[in-house]
């Protein structure tokens, strides 16, 4: 993606929370069927390969997995908190009003080959993990050994699973550093106090470290 200097994210650790916090990533990849993306949860083993690896699974149905199969480099794609700017924002206007809008923004991209998995305890173990993650702090957290070993066993019969290291790891972490503390600091506020959860969201991540 293209990612300017000030806005390059080169710290592992700060790649591997924002993934792990994503809860949909999406899966882009091209081959035989053409430009294809896939929405879908994901697992990251950060203990695997140097940036780690992704698991998740596809719909059998879907033809994406065909051209994995084959080789194509593929390209997940994990959006963060993102917020319009307005130039309102920027203190430094009231003295210089050359400035205009923006767009701040988190994002993270992996680019590896995948690997498809057929192998049913494979895709049991895929199936399971995300669901005991996105499970957890429920009071009575569903398990899939709750449905019926024959129901689930044709259900696994549908998917194929994916496991992809990790060849290059791309963060964006767009957060007006190309403007002065004065002007960081009202665009800050200024998300902040808009009525927008999202403009929120995207403001906690310009608060002073």
């Amino acid at each position: 993606m293209y990612n300017s200097k000030p806005h390059q994210e080169h710290d592992l650790g700060r790649l591997h929370q924002h993934m792990h916090e994503t809860r949909l990533a999406v899966l882009v990849s091209h081959g035989e069927h053409g430009l294809l993306a896939t929405h879908l949860p994901v697992l990251i083993d950060t203990s695997e390969g140097e940036f780690g690896t992704v698991y998740a699974h596809l719909a059998r149905a879907n033809q994406q997995w065909q051209d994995l199969a084959q080789g194509a480099e593929a390209l997940l794609v994990f959006p963060g908190a993102d917020a319009y700017v307005s130039p309102s924002y920027y203190p430094s206007k009231a003295d210089n009003p050359r400035v205009v809008p923006t767009w701040n923004y988190l994002a993270v991209h992996a680019y590896g080959t995948a690997e498809v998995l057929h192998d049913g305890p494979a895709l049991l173990a895929i199936v399971s993990s995300l669901t005991e993650r996105h499970e957890q702090g429920r009071s009575e957290p569903w398990k899939v050994t709750d449905a019926p070993a024959e129901y689930i066993d044709g259900m696994l019969r549908a998917i194929v699973g994916v496991r992809l290291p990790i060849a290059r790891l791309q963060g964006a972490r767009k957060l007006s550093q190309n403007r002065s503390e004065q002007d960081i600091a009202g665009v800050r506020e200024g998300l902040n106090a808009s009525p927008d959860y999202l403009d929120n969201q995207l403001a906690a991540h310009m608060r002073p470290l």
